[in-house]
């Protein structure tokens, strides 16, 4: 996965932590999170809050 895969990514952390509430997570641990994917194989510097933001409403989503 790359930081363009939002909804692979979002279904994957949702999937590695689901006692985790999304809307409650920085993000500094989203990215870390993202980092610690097994599948997720990107350069950490091409990451911006931007990329962090729709990651992060595409888990809320993903959850409900």
């Amino acid at each position: 996965m790359k930081w363009t895969d939002i909804y692979d990514i979002a279904a994957a952390l949702a999937d590695a932590h689901p006692d985790v509430d999304p809307s409650q997570v920085r993000f500094t641990g989203l990215r870390d999170m993202v980092l610690a994917l097994p599948d997720f194989s990107d350069d950490p510097k091409h990451c911006g809050e931007k990329i962090l933001e729709a990651i992060q409403q595409a888990w809320i989503e993903e959850q409900d």
